[in-house]
């Protein structure tokens, strides 16, 4: 007999047990959701909520594939084992002893990041009563590939408990809650320990060890894991070409650096239709936007010398796109459907005030030059209003076209 009808006939045999839901979420994960639409629909397709986590997944692999060379090449680099790569395919990059240190510190966080957040989500569900959704799988791939290589396993576990209990469970599971899951998980981080989150020293594996032991005495050499952002921030040079940029051959979070990989995942979504282009590119839009202020607010005469002293103000406003996180933040987290707004228009708005609101923290908090992650939850919260005056505007407006019809 197969497993299918082994799960199906426990089933039916154990009706009344409250943990059923954590077997229907195995079958679910093996084969198709069990819900299906049971009232007359206007539009029929093979589109379910796990086909469409899955094509997220796919979109993000690449990335946390990157990311896995990224973290072992910047940590050989830091230490002076090898020269910098001068190119995306070059051979001191994509090395079998990169990958080794990559895969050994980041694949532990994809298994805490599901195995912790996945036992949360279990346990709700037979608490609860109720099926457990695909909701937290792409979630989970979002984690790792947002935090610092390496963030301590047990901050990661406790992050992920506070982000899938409060950012979810709590408002009534999958397609309730009204902020970004991953997100939340990424802002608890940051507040709760930020020392691990920010600062020239978390970007390298190896670099926080390697300080406590010269602060212990041990005579080593320090790593300096500056991102650009942070070196701009500080009005200090950057020895990174735009290129190294683009292909993401620089230090930060673990798939966040890649631009190249970050747009061809943008193309596979909104191709397969499951990312919003409009959110995208109005996010693009609202950064160049806010970095074309600054820059036009730094050429003005009256400005004087206080323009030292934000020193991202000076970055042409083009760079802003390929450097930090706003490009994977537009893709990937401003473009989730529960959070995001619905509406066309709204979309635009949405968007836009992202990309703006992201280079305005980017550019007043030195201390920490990186808001998109602060700029996307805020905005978050006022989807559901945004929407609200976009569907009250196309109301007004009919009203007025149906009065001018009749008069």
């Amino acid at each position: 007999m197969s497993l299918k009808s082994n799960l199906h006939n426990f089933k039916e045999k154990n009706k009344d047990k409250k943990w059923i839901p954590a077997f229907n979420a195995i079958h679910t994960f093996l084969y198709l959701p069990n819900e299906i639409t049971h009232n007359g629909t206007h539009i029929k397709a093979a589109d379910d909520l796990k086909r469409t986590m899955n094509t997220v997944i796919m979109a993000l692999v690449p990335c946390l594939i990157f990311g896995m060379y990224n973290a072992g090449y910047q940590h050989y680099l830091a230490l002076g084992e090898i020269e910098r790569s001068t190119g995306f395919l070059a051979s001191t990059f994509w090395t079998l002893d990169n990958l080794i240190v990559g895969l050994w510190q980041v694949l532990p966080l994809v298994v805490v990041s599901y195995g912790v957040g996945l036992a949360v989500e279990f346990v709700f569900a037979i608490i609860k009563g109720h099926e457990v959704e695909e909701g937290y799988l792409v979630t989970g791939m979002l984690v790792p590939l947002i935090v610092p290589v390496d963030i301590p396993l047990w901050m990661l576990s406790v992050a992920v408990v506070f982000g899938v209990v409060i950012g979810k469970e709590v408002f009534g599971g999958t397609g309730m809650n009204i902020l970004n899951p991953a997100l939340t998980i990424r802002a608890f981080l940051f507040f709760a320990y930020p020392t691990w989150m920010s600062g020239d020293k978390v970007w390298v594996h190896g670099a926080v060890e390697r300080d406590q032991m010269i602060a212990s005495g041990s005579n080593l050499d320090a790593i300096s894991g500056e991102t650009i952002l942070g070196s701009y921030a500080q009005s200090n040079a950057v020895d990174y070409s735009y290129l190294d940029m683009f292909w993401g051959l620089i230090p930060g979070s673990v798939g966040e650096t890649s631009k190249f990989l970050i747009i061809i995942g943008a193309l596979f979504l909104i191709f397969t239709k499951i990312g919003s282009w409009r959110i995208m590119l109005s996010t693009l839009v609202g950064a160049l936007t806010m970095g074309l202020i600054f820059n036009g607010v730094v050429s003005a005469e009256w400005i004087g010398e206080s323009s030292k002293f934000y020193g991202l103000m000076n970055v042409p406003f083009w760079q802003h796109l390929i450097i930090g996180s706003i490009l994977f933040g537009a893709v990937y987290m401003a473009t989730d459907p529960v959070t995001a707004s619905q509406t066309n228009k709204g979309k635009w708005i949405y968007g836009f005030l992202i990309g703006f609101i992201s280079i305005m923290i980017r550019v007043f908090n030195p201390a920490y030059p990186e808001g998109v992650f602060l700029a996307i939850l805020l905005m978050n919260v006022f989807a559901p209003t945004i929407d609200h005056y976009v569907v009250q505007g196309n109301v007004k407006s009919r009203m007025k076209r149906l009065k001018l019809k009749t008069a």
